[in-house]
C-alpha cells in the first residue's frame, strides 16, 4: 500500500479545492489532454466505410495505444520524483487533477438548488450537464433520480476508482484508470460509428470498474441509515442495471436512502424501458437529491479514513 498517502493528499485537495476555473485556463487538464488524443484516434481511424472487424481492430489499437502513452508518460514522471516526503507530497498533488470528488458535488448539487424553488427548467438544464437523456422529458421526480444516479455512478468512475488504482500503482494507476474511462466516455457506446470502434474501450471499462463499483456500493451501504436495506438491495437489483458495475452503486444508494432510480427514459428519439431499481422505493425530489450528497459526503469521509489508516500501516 506504497500509494495510500499521496491518494489521500490527492483527494483532500481535490474535495476542498476542485480543479479551480484559473488553473484551468492557464494549464488544461489531463483528462482533456487525453480525450484529444482519443478524439485525433477516433477521426484518422475510425473509417465509415471500413468493414466491422477493422473497425473493431482500429478500436482495439486505440485503446491500447492511448493507456500505453498515458501510463507511460506518467511512469516517467513518477520516476523523475524525488524520494522521501518530497515525492509523496509532489505524487498526491500531480493525482489531484485525476480526482472529481468536488466537480462532481458541485454539479448535483446545481441541480438540486433550482428544484427546490420550483424551477424545472433550471434544473433541467443542470442535469442536462451530466446525463445523456433528453432533459426535456423529465418531471420533478426523473430529474431527481436522473442526478442522484449520476452521483452514484460517478462516485465510482470519478473518485473511488482512480483512488483504487493510484493505490495500487501510483501515478500510472491513476492516469492508467483516467485514460480507461475517458476511452469509455468517447468512444464506449452502441451507437453505428461506435458500436465496433469502441468495443475494446468498453469491455477495458467493465474490467477496471468491476472492483471499485463494488467498492463504492460498500461504502454507501456503511455510510447511510440502513446498511442491512442497502446490502440487500445492492445483491438483489445490480443486475437488472444495463452496466455490469453501474447498478451496484446505485442499487446501494437507492436501498440506503428508501428511494427508486433507473426506470424508463427517453434518449433522443428512443426510449428506454430500463428495470426499476428498488421499485418499492419512494419517488427522489430536491431532498433527496440533498440526502444523496450527504451520503456521498460520508461515504468519501470512510474513503479518506481507509487510505489514512492504510497510510498509517
Amino acid at each position: 500500500m506504497l500509494y495510500a498517502l499521496p491518494m489521500l493528499i490527492a483527494l483532500v485537495i481535490d474535495a476542498g479545492l476542485g480543479w479551480p476555473d484559473r488553473l484551468y485556463r492557464r494549464l488544461g487538464h489531463p483528462v482533456v489532454w487525453i480525450g484529444a488524443l482519443i478524439g485525433q484516434l477516433d477521426r484518422h481511424w475510425n473509417r465509415d466505410r471500413a468493414s466491422a472487424a477493422r473497425r473493431r481492430a482500429a478500436g482495439i489499437a486505440t485503446a491500447l495505444l492511448t493507456i500505453a502513452a498515458t501510463v507511460t508518460l506518467a511512469a516517467a514522471v513518477q520516476a523523475l520524483l524525488p524520494p522521501g516526503w518530497p515525492g509523496v507530497i509532489l505524487t498526491g498533488v500531480l493525482a489531484w487533477p485525476l480526482v472529481a470528488a468536488r466537480s462532481l458535488d458541485d454539479h448535483v448539487a446545481r441541480v438540486a438548488r433550482p428544484l427546490a424553488t420550483g424551477d424545472l427548467e433550471g434544473a433541467r438544464a443542470a442535469v442536462s450537464m451530466i446525463v445523456g437523456r433528453d432533459p426535456a422529458h423529465l418531471d420533478t421526480p426523473a430529474t431527481a433520480r436522473a442526478a442522484i444516479e449520476s452521483l452514484a455512478e460517478n462516485a465510482s468512475d470519478g473518485v473511488v476508482a482512480p483512488l483504487f488504482w493510484g493505490l495500487l500503482f501510483g501515478l500510472p494507476g491513476i492516469a492508467g484508470y483516467k485514460a480507461v474511462n475517458t476511452l469509455d466516455s468517447m468512444i464506449g457506446h452502441r451507437t453505428p460509428r461506435h458500436e465496433a470502434f469502441g468495443w475494446a474501450a468498453a469491455r477495458i471499462d467493465d474490467v477496471a470498474n468491476l472492483i471499485p463499483a463494488r467498492m463504492t456500493a460498500l461504502l454507501f451501504a456503511l455510510a447511510g441509515p440502513a446498511p442491512r436495506r442497502a446490502f440487500a438491495t445492492a445483491r438483489r437489483d445490480a443486475r437488472l442495471h444495463r452496466s455490469p458495475n453501474a447498478g451496484w452503486p446505485e442499487a446501494a444508494m437507492a436501498g440506503s436512502l428508501g428511494i427508486r432510480l433507473s426506470g424508463p427514459r427517453v434518449y433522443g428519439d428512443s426510449r428506454a424501458e430500463e428495470p426499476w431499481v428498488n421499485a418499492a422505493g419512494a419517488d427522489p425530489d430536491s431532498a433527496g437529491i440533498g440526502r444523496a450528497l450527504g451520503l456521498y459526503r460520508r461515504a468519501l469521509t470512510g474513503l479518506a479514513l481507509m487510505l489514512a489508516l492504510l497510510a498509517a500501516i
